[in-house]
């Protein structure tokens, strides 16, 4: 399975943060990549600088028939549409989207790390891919879901919030 975590901390054109997330999804399925399982939204701080505004983050399962890297392509591209602007490293943005997964690949470029290089300490990637795979298990290291989890600090562990709204997307 491929897993993406998509994210937003900025208002734009399109709306609040989650309408940004579900403008993502239409563009995405736009691409004629479809879209199996969506999480919930969580919210976190802002990474690593707090003073910047909370994220909206979600995790979405997906078939896609082609290589990673023509993925990452087609994502960036979306983020474009989207409106980001890579100025610096973590600053807000409108739309983030991560491949955290691409059917248990393991990969290194220099421009693609699969699995996700970060994705053992990310609870907003956690948490919501295991609402929608709760026997993950993470390619490089071999680690469960469950136990990449309980590794998070007390901390990361209480400062995500599981939203009441829900994503919207054509199954």
């Amino acid at each position: 399975m491929i897993y993406l975590s998509l994210g937003s901390n900025l208002e734009s054109s399109f709306g609040n943060r989650y309408d940004n997330l579900n403008t993502t999804i239409e563009l995405i399925e736009k691409e004629k990549i479809q879209i199996l399982k969506a999480s919930s939204f969580y919210e976190t701080p802002s990474y690593p600088n707090k003073d910047f505004p909370p994220f909206i983050n979600i995790v979405v399962e997906i078939e896609y028939n082609y290589t990673p890297q023509k993925l990452l392509k087609t994502l960036s591209i979306i983020e474009k549409k989207m409106g980001r602007k890579k100025k610096f490293k973590n600053d807000p943005r409108i739309c983030d989207i991560d491949i955290i997964d691409f059917n248990g690949l393991i990969l290194k470029d220099k421009l693609l790390t699969l699995p996700h290089s970060r994705v053992n300490e990310r609870n907003f990637v956690l948490y919501p891919l295991i609402e929608i795979c709760p026997f993950w298990i993470n390619p490089s290291g071999n680690k469960k879901i469950s136990i990449l989890i309980d590794n998070l600090t007390t901390k990361q562990r209480n400062e995500i919030t599981r939203m009441k709204e829900s994503v919207i997307f054509n199954k």
